[in-house]
């Protein structure tokens, strides 16, 4: 079997930022993406067994993946100043507010440089049932890590599904959006190995199909899972 990658994200509790998934995509995120690009990248738009925040963690993965310098001059821009005005009412607002000073978003900018025409990512309706029992788990027992409390591993839940394949797990906390879900994994903050924004831009593994899931969090108040999986097509 192919190497598990198992990454693991914790952000601070912070509010939602408002996106498509309201049926609202913001004006000024848009700008600058055609219709016929919007459409391609929301994969996920049929899914029906997805949330529509959850569809819209999808499809702005998917922008991500498309053309890295102009979401992070579009999407990941609004996303970080609408996100640096909500956090000013946490005590430790330095610790965490985005700047463009910051090494994390230096270095994403560095390495969203070549990011252009990456294939697509699609959802896959029983790797997000896995996904949405593991976020539901985590909510339940109020914990944060990939270990379910049943004792088994991300390789093993994904493995039921689909053994002897590639796969890979991202956690995140705090953001109820699809889009605060997309933009706070691929800047990956706080995490010297940068994985949360190696598995989202990965080429290596072939991962071409997603499970996603974002559920309520004792703890967090939100959490979500994406699991990544390559199959045949």
């Amino acid at each position: 079997m192919k190497k598990l990658i198992i990454l693991f994200l914790v952000i601070a509790p912070a509010f939602g930022f408002r996106s498509a998934g309201s049926g609202e995509l913001s004006q000024s995120g848009a700008n600058g993406w055609t219709k016929e690009e919007l459409s391609r990248a929301n994969t996920a738009g049929a899914a029906k067994y997805l949330t529509p925040e959850e569809r819209d963690f999808i499809m702005y993965t998917n922008l991500i993946r498309m053309d890295g310098p102009r979401f992070l001059n579009t999407f990941f821009e609004e996303f970080m100043e609408s996100h640096n005005r909500q956090m000013r009412q946490y005590s430790n607002y330095n610790d965490l507010k985005i700047t463009k000073s910051d090494k994390y978003y230096k270095s994403l900018q560095k390495d969203l440089e070549g990011i252009k025409d990456l294939p697509v990512l699609w959802p896959d309706e029983a790797l997000s049932w896995v996904a949405r029992q593991h976020a539901k788990d985590m909510n339940k027992y109020n914990y944060a890590e990939h270990k379910s409390r049943d004792g088994r591993s991300a390789k093993d839940r994904i493995s039921q599904m689909y053994p002897k394949k590639s796969m890979g797990e991202n956690l995140s906390f705090g953001f109820a959006t699809g889009l605060g879900n997309a933009c706070m994994l691929v800047l990956d903050k706080n995490v010297p190995d940068l994985g949360h924004r190696k598995l989202i831009l990965d080429t290596g593994y072939k991962f071409n199909f997603v499970g996603v899931s974002i559920q309520p969090h004792k703890g967090y108040r939100y959490c979500a899972v994406m699991d990544f999986v390559a199959l045949p097509r």
